[in-house]
Order: structure tokens, then sequence, then C-alpha cells
């Protein structure tokens, strides 16, 4: 990815200037607030939008925006999963020209996007960038951050489970605002809320101290900790993170600190199913007990354990992993009718295991 020269940057932002005067509907203008607090005026009608953030991707295919994406970021398939071209089969031939943290400016110029969407913690220089060439740049951290913490990756949270429940309804009600989609918004919103709630009514007499100790593996012993909404899927599901105590935001731990906490649960996300086979083959870790007892379990792709909360890890997820934990509280709860309810609904179709995933459970 090449980076343009400050002799080059002119000419852009001349460009971009001259792009906003093309159409009659460019003239109509309105101003939003985005989840870094930054006034961005966009136009009125929003049809074209580069997203190099795979969060918000996401979500724009959700809100059956997709025909809007003109531009994406280059490891979408990595970060959604390889399977996540069947929901959105139009992203593979969609241009890629960037990724979190840089931007190839000619090609996103090229594009004529109105808005691009960027994550909460991408450079300052990045987001100037992309600004003085004349298009409108939206951060999103699906985060209601105290002051100070909105461009961090691993925050430092007083209430973490307001901050991301919060965060997410304002993040899917402002990508919604921004595409002109506020209806289908609200709809994911009321729907991931109110689905949510069938785990908490089912595990809320667990006491903290009967809680399963649980670790989520990903490549390269990294794990999550406090901090990001991994943890709180977990505690979402009746589970205790055992890294949460220990460990803030994403990183890598000694495998003598995975075998000190014995955890009684491995979970696993569906874009890292190697993670299975080497966890279940190495002999470091044959003593613990997750995989002494075949606890070792590969996560569907609507689970999404990620750092930053999905919609449907919120409605349908923490109830899966919720009945691995504890199958005797949830055997009348048919995951693939949950799952296909959800898929109709907000991908307009249903939902198809990977193989793995099915090998693992459903």
């Amino acid at each position: 990815m090449r980076a343009l020269s400050s002799r080059f940057l002119p000419s852009v932002a001349l460009l971009g200037l001259a792009l906003s005067f093309a159409s009659p509907s460019a003239l109509a203008s309105r101003q939003i607030t985005d989840q870094l607090g930054r006034q961005v005026t966009i136009p009125n009608q929003v049809d074209r939008v580069v997203v190099l953030q795979h969060q918000t991707l996401n979500l724009l295919v959700q809100l059956d925006a997709t025909k809007d994406i003109v531009g994406v970021l280059n490891n979408w398939q990595k970060q959604l999963g390889s399977g996540y071209v069947r929901l959105a089969p139009e992203l593979a031939k969609t241009p890629e020209v960037g990724d979190l943290t840089s931007v190839n400016l000619e090609s996103v110029v090229a594009l004529h996007p109105q808005v691009v969407f960027v994550t909460n913690y991408a450079p300052q220089e990045m987001i100037d960038q992309i600004s003085q060439a004349g298009i409108a740049v939206v951060a999103i951290s699906l985060r209601d951050d105290p002051k100070g913490e909105e461009h961090k990756m691993n925050p430092v949270l007083p209430d973490e489970d307001k901050a991301y429940s919060e965060g997410l309804r304002k993040g899917i009600a402002l990508i919604g605002e921004v595409v002109n989609h506020q209806k289908q918004a609200q709809e994911l919103i009321d729907y991931t809320f109110s689905e949510r709630q069938l785990a908490a009514g089912r595990l809320k007499d667990i006491p903290p101290e009967q809680r399963i100790r649980t670790y989520m593996a990903n490549p390269d012993l990294t794990t999550y900790g406090s901090g990001k909404y991994t943890g709180l899927m977990m505690s979402h599901a009746g589970a205790m993170n055992v890294a949460a105590a220990t460990v803030k935001g994403f990183k890598q731990v000694a495998m003598e600190q995975v075998i000190a906490w014995d955890p009684q649960v491995i979970f696993v996300q569906d874009r890292y199913p190697e993670v299975v086979g080497q966890i279940n083959s190495d002999p470091q870790w044959q003593s613990i007990d997750a995989v002494k007892n075949h606890r070792v379990y590969l996560m569907p792709e609507y689970a999404k354990a990620w750092g930053y909360p999905m919609p449907e890890a919120l409605a349908i997820g923490e109830l899966w992993m919720a009945k691995k934990l504890y199958p005797q509280k949830f055997a009348d709860i048919d995951m693939q009718k949950q799952a296909d309810a959800y898929y109709q609904r907000f991908y307009r179709t249903d939902f198809k295991p990977a193989a793995d995933a099915a090998r693992a459970g459903k």
C-alpha cells in the first residue's frame, strides 16, 4: 500500500472539493457526531461509503446497506471469517483500499465516496489525510467511553457492561443515521437487546464462585482480559474469564499462566479453527481441565467473541455460549432455530454452520 506524498495532497484536496460539488444532492448537508466526539458534516443522502473497519462492515450488511459500500479494508475476509462472503457476495468484488490503521488515499479518492468509516484507534494522520481530500470521516468505537479513552484499543472502563451496551446502541444508530437506514438500525437494536434477556434470565441464580472457569484461545497464546467485550460475553453466558484479573485488553500470555489458570472450558473463535487442533494435539495443553474433558469448543460465526461487541453476539452468541457451559439449563433451546431467526431477519438468509463449527456442536 503506497502512502501519498505531501506534494500530492493539495491536488487531492482540490479533487475532493470538486467532487463535493458534483451533484445537487451534495449541496445539502447535515452534521453528525461520531464516536470520538467529532462533529462531522456529511451529505443529506449518503450512498457511497468506504469502510476501513470490519465491525462497521458487518453492521452495514445487517442494515441492508451493502449496495452503498464502494470500498473495504484489505483483510476483511480474515477479520470476518472465510465464510462471511456468503452473506454479502458483492464484497468479493469490492476494491480494497486500506486497513484499520492506514489508507491508500489515491484509491479511496478514485471511488468518489461521501463518507469513510474508520475505527476509533485510527491514527490522527490517517483521519487528517482523508479529511484533507474533502471526504467526511466517521469513527466508530461501539463503546461509550469516558473522556480520554476514546482513541484507545484497550481502554480503562469504570463500567464495562454499560460502556459496551450503550456504545453498541449508539454505534448502530450512528451508522444507520449516516447511510439513512435509521429504521433498520432501530430494529436491530431492539431485537438484539430483547433477545439477550433469554440467557440472563436462566443464569441469574448462579453465584460467582460456581461460574465455570473459561479461557478464550487465540493464535500465538493471545487472549482477552478485562476492558474488552469478550469478557462481558463470558460473564453474560455464566462464565468466569480466567484472564480478566491479570490481563488488560488483548495480549499474549505465557503457557505457564494458562496451565496455572486451568480453565474448565476453552473457546476458540470461528476465524481461528486451526487453534482447536493445535490445543488438542500439543502436549503442553494436555494437563488442562478443558482438554482432558474434551471441552474445547470452536464457536459458530455468530458468536463473535471479539474485543468489540456485535449485535449477533449479544442476541444469540451469548446464548450459544451459555448452552455449551450449562447444557441442562438450555436443553429446550435449538440454536439452529435461534440462528435462523436472526439471520433471516438481518442477513436475509438462513444460518449455515461451517463444517468445523458443526463438528464442534450446535
